[in-house]
């Protein structure tokens, strides 16, 4: 085809219509009409060739894109430009794009070119990659071709974009492995496992929000206290990226070691307050701190703006802690308090964080409300809870928050199970017979308990001295209490005085001090804490020998 004996008629451009006016090279202009500098100017651009006499087939083989121009219904190959048979070799014209252009076929471009001739508009692509590995963008757009009976065409304008190309998958590539990392970072701040409490089943999951490397600073944990206590705290740092993460890995290492304290509910949030205004006084987080008593069917928790913890009882009833709630940590200035919602035997508790039930077209009410109602028909293990909960919040993969949740259930045991969790509780009102009714009570209990004779003689060792300790340093009512789970015997006795015991080395000549010592020597692990109502509790625990 002779490209010098067409036009294409591209959109936004029209030929000109009208015969151009003869210049005069010796026609003056008219006395102030034009200026003379003017006048020269007017003058040289005349002298230039017009777009219209430029030659088309010159321009498109100079051009350093692929151009290449088809026509009619089977896209017949009509001319291809140097840089087209640079980029793929010498084409055979005439023939149909599927053969003449099989590189368009492989990237699927053959479909566009039928949209472009039934519409006559133009489309494009961008960034496909062809074969020899090239990225092009590629631009069609209808033409008419006047000398050609078929009479329409299109004209492919493919734009050489590998550079942009590969520029952005190395960005994609640095994304992915920067949330990598801040998700590598953030799971391992998470424990790795759960603690298994005695008294209790749990299970948990964690979902990063979203594709993006900015991971959020959701939390969460279980730790065993002693005694047969448990405490669970759940939190959530604001903000996102490996700054949230960093300052959520402080706080729980923190919370740990607060916990060891055996502290109330809200003075361990109180302690979490100041620190987090020393970490980062620009950086807020919300946190949900509870204790698990078997003893006491209770759980004791504070709340530092958290959301609810909610519990359903064996009956299938749903409650929420609404209050006492405190404002987040970081703000500082408040008193928070600890409040208690029951969780016997039977009961599931749930732990979790705002991008559970929090959503941009909703009241975060309603979030909380559709939990209540998922975990309400929830039943099964704690995992299989956890997954049901997830599920029915439709968290998903992309989901755009951080998902922590924290599922605990207070088994119901019946039948054989029920005798490997015993209790059993002695008042003693003081005086020098409160010793020797100590000893026999535990011995008599451990024998119907049909413990070995050597964790016998130790639990009514370590019942005596705790008793005596209490008696020489406490104050009444004291209370002695036994109770073994399948794992462990713990002894425990509790008084009205708030000084807490401590281990210390005593002197040959002295006359007392060995108790504790003595307690902590024998006894698998010990400790003391103080009382809600004001006193103190002191246990011991011993490791129950593994059944085979």
């Amino acid at each position: 085809m002779n490209f010098t004996r067409w036009s294409a008629r591209l959109p936004g451009t029209q030929r000109r219509a009208a015969a151009r006016t003869e210049d005069s090279p010796t026609a003056l202009p008219s006395e102030g009409s034009v200026p003379a500098a003017r006048a020269e100017r007017l003058s040289d651009a005349a002298l230039l060739p017009a777009v219209d006499e430029l030659p088309v087939r010159e321009v498109l083989d100079r051009i350093p894109a692929l151009v290449a121009l088809v026509q009619g219904p089977d896209h017949r190959l009509a001319y291809v430009n140097d840089a087209y048979v640079a980029a793929f070799g010498v084409r055979p014209a005439g023939e149909p794009a599927r053969v003449a252009l099989p590189e368009l076929a492989e990237i699927g471009l053959l479909p566009l070119l039928d949209q472009v001739l039934r519409s006559s508009k133009p489309r494009t692509v961008k960034s496909r990659k062809a074969p020899g590995g090239r990225s092009y963008t590629f631009t069609c757009t209808p033409v008419e071709v006047s000398a050609t009976p078929e009479g329409s065409g299109v004209l492919i304008f493919a734009a050489d974009v590998t550079d942009h190309a590969e520029a952005a998958e190395r960005l994609r590539a640095s994304e992915r492995r920067q949330r990598e990392t801040a998700v590598t970072l953030q799971r391992s701040l998470l424990p790795q496992e759960l603690e298994e409490p005695d008294d209790l089943r749990v299970a948990a999951t964690y979902h990063p929000g979203g594709t993006e490397a900015a991971v959020g600073g959701d939390w969460y944990d279980v730790i065993t206290l002693g005694g047969g206590r448990t405490a669970l705290v759940i939190g959530d740092v604001m903000g996102r990226g490996v700054r949230a993460a960093a300052v959520m890995g402080q706080l729980r290492t923190a919370v740990r070691a607060y916990a060891r304290l055996d502290l109330p509910p809200h003075e361990v949030l109180q302690l979490l307050d100041g620190l987090a205004m020393e970490i980062d006084a620009n950086q807020i987080a919300t946190c949900a701190y509870a204790v698990h008593d078997p003893n006491e069917g209770r759980l004791v928790y504070a709340s530092a703006g958290h959301l609810p913890i909610l519990v359903r009882d064996e009956s299938g009833t749903v409650l929420r802690a609404d209050e006492p709630t405190g404002p987040p940590l970081g703000t500082g200035g408040w008193m928070h308090a600890s409040g208690s919602i029951p969780l016997g035997p039977g009961s599931t508790a749930v732990l979790y964080t705002d991008g559970l039930v929090e959503r941009r077209d909703a009241d975060l009410d309603e979030g909380i409300a559709s939990l209540e109602r998922a975990l309400a028909g929830a039943t099964g293990t704690p995992q299989v809870v956890c997954d049901r909960l997830v599920r029915s919040a439709g968290v998903t993969a992309d989901h755009d928050d951080d998902v922590a949740v924290l599922v605990l259930q207070h088994p119901a045991r019946t039948g054989p199970d029920s005798e490997l969790f015993r209790n059993a509780a002695l008042e003693l009102l003081g005086g020098v017979e409160a010793a020797p009714r100590a000893r026999a009570f535990a011995s008599g209990v451990l024998t119907s308990w049909r413990f070995p004779t050597d964790l016998h003689d130790l639990g009514v060792l370590a019942a005596s001295e705790l008793v005596a300790n209490s008696l020489q340093h406490g104050t009444p009512p004291m209370r002695l209490r036994l109770r073994r789970t399948d794992r462990r015997l713990i002894v425990e006795v509790t008084d009205g005085d708030d000084h807490l015991p401590r281990r210390r080395r005593a002197e040959p000549a002295d006359e007392s001090g060995r108790g504790i010592a003595i307690v902590a020597t024998i006894a698998s692990n010990w400790g003391s804490r103080r009382t809600p109502g004001g006193g103190k509790a002191v246990w011991c625990e011993f490791a129950l020998p593994r059944t085979t």
